[in-house]
């Protein structure tokens, strides 16, 4: 005697509305984005162009001043006094003309004074900067 299975009636009574409604509204979309994508490259727009362009290789370099807790700049591994640091920064700003960055990382016990003063000879030169209070002792 053969045994009849029951296998239910739930794939009989799929559902596809939902699912084609779906479809249709992803192709709408794409046939119209597809649409505006062409009529953006059939204008006739002249781009400006430079003879003497070239593209960046290397991101312009950090200028990184140290403070320490007496107040001295150090700037790569060298002790800078204050009147050459302005000449310093106003030299990064001649090399990196694309608005060089000074980082400014000053210990947490130098007077408030001395970052400021840096972060004023950056604005004065132009200069794009950062400051960071630090702990020398970690």
């Amino acid at each position: 005697m053969a045994v009849k299975i029951n296998r239910g009636n739930a794939l009989v009574a799929l559902n596809l509305t939902a699912l084609i409604d779906v479809v249709l509204l992803l192709l709408i979309y794409f046939m119209v984005a597809s649409r505006l994508n062409e009529e953006e490259r059939t204008m006739d727009i002249p781009l400006p162009s430079a003879a003497n362009a070239m593209p960046m290789t290397a991101e312009p370099n950090e200028m990184v001043v140290n403070i320490d807790e007496g107040g001295r700049f150090v700037v790569n591994d060298q002790e800078v006094k204050p009147a050459d640091l302005d000449a310093l920064i106003q030299r990064s700003v001649i090399d990196n003309p694309l608005r060089p960055a000074v980082i400014i990382r000053a210990d947490r016990r130098v007077p408030l004074q001395t970052p400021i003063s840096v972060m004023d000879v950056c604005i004065k030169r132009g200069a794009a900067y950062s400051l960071s209070i630090a702990d020398e002792e970690q």
